[in-house]
């Protein structure tokens, strides 16, 4: 199923202007707060009606110069920051309000299984935790049977722990459920680990779209993203765990080693890469401390104002990103299509920043 969002919108001092698809998987609209990310997603909803939109679903037309199709026409679920749960019901009769619209009884028993709230079914919203409130939410929205998932920075009310209990179940719903999502995020660390493509918003417009993983490694991204959460997300393969505590991951580039790998052998990750952790080298370096290694070749150089300069790599397909100063690219001389080595320290890699992926 493909969304197809193209519209105009003006709402307070924000020009929205803005036209992108999204396919299958999880596209993420990034952007800082007041980009017209919630906009959006309301517009898709049918929440707000644009002043000008042609949005539509695999087909079915949600706006044009002639129609605008009511919310609950639209076979979209919602899942809001806050979980917006029936305060007076159980979380069993929260989920049974939503079957009414499709969701059979096996499909609700895979959600819930899903989603691990079986134990939670006798309770009411006051007395779970907000990572828990959100599981509930997202299991409503599903048993509605939708078509289009939206979630609206689902995770920003959370606390870390809290955050990180629901993102492998994220994780999981991106492998299992099948349905197209539009996610609303300003953290770059969510959108790294869920999303397949990026929108960057600014301003109420886009600045740059495409699969994530080239999005992450454009220099000219840095700008939204901010300096020190600005990297590449990298896939590889868990080879083998050490009884020292190192994990070697196989990446296009060649394997790497890191510390805290919890995924199984065999298991396919991401690895997010801080661009301020990649060193470079003009020759292959020795006698460091640092084991990680990979031969790169330089495909751009963004320098601006500032000392810093962003150096956008590719490693054997893999893009990567380095953040030097411009004075290195100086000394270096540091030039397009030049052979390079990216040094990688393994403690610099943080284990939140890797994450196994759901087969």
């Amino acid at each position: 199923m493909t969304l197809l969002v193209a519209m105009t919108h003006r709402a307070g001092d924000l020009t929205l202007d803005v036209q992108f698809e999204a396919g299958p998987g999880v596209t993420a609209l990034f952007g800082r707060s007041g980009a017209g990310k919630t906009t959006i997603v309301n517009a898709v909803a049918g929440l707000l009606r644009p002043d000008h939109a042609e949005i539509s679903l695999n087909g079915t037309v949600f706006n044009s110069a002639r129609t605008c199709l009511a919310p609950h026409k639209r076979r979209v679920g919602y899942v809001f920051q806050d979980a917006r749960l029936f305060p007076h019901l159980t979380v069993a009769q929260n989920l049974d309000y939503a079957t009414r619209f499709g969701a059979k009884p096996k499909v609700r028993d895979n959600i819930i299984e899903m989603l691990d709230i079986a134990g939670l079914l006798a309770r009411r919203p006051a007395s779970l935790s907000g990572g828990e409130r959100q599981r509930v939410a997202l299991g409503r929205a599903l048993l509605a049977a939708p078509e289009l998932l939206l979630m609206d920075e689902p995770l920003a009310a959370l606390d870390g722990p809290r955050k990180a209990e629901i993102l492998p179940y994220l994780e999981r719903l991106k492998s299992e459920a099948a349905v197209p999502i539009l996610y609303v995020s300003h953290a770059v660390d969510e959108v790294a680990r869920l999303a397949d493509h990026m929108v960057l918003l600014l301003g109420g417009q886009i600045v740059r779209q495409g699969p994530l993983f080239d999005v992450m490694a454009d220099p000219a991204a840095i700008p939204l993203l901010g300096v020190r959460e600005a990297g590449a997300v990298l896939r590889g393969t868990v080879v083998k765990h050490g009884a020292d505590g190192l994990s070697t991951l196989q990446l296009a580039a060649g394997p790497v080693q890191l510390l805290g790998v919890l995924a199984p052998v065999g298991a396919e990750i991401r690895l997010r890469v801080l661009a301020q952790d990649v060193l470079l080298s003009l020759e292959r370096p020795t006698g460091l401390s640092a084991q990680n290694i990979l031969p790169v070749t330089v495909t751009s150089i963004r320098t601006g104002d500032g000392p810093g300069a962003a150096i956008a790599l590719n490693a054997e397909g893999d893009a990567l990103l380095s953040r030097v100063t411009a004075r290195a690219v100086s000394s270096m001389g540091l030039h397009q299509g030049q052979q390079l080595f990216a040094i990688l320290k393994a403690t610099s890699v943080a284990q939140s920043a890797i994450s196994a992926q759901p087969g």
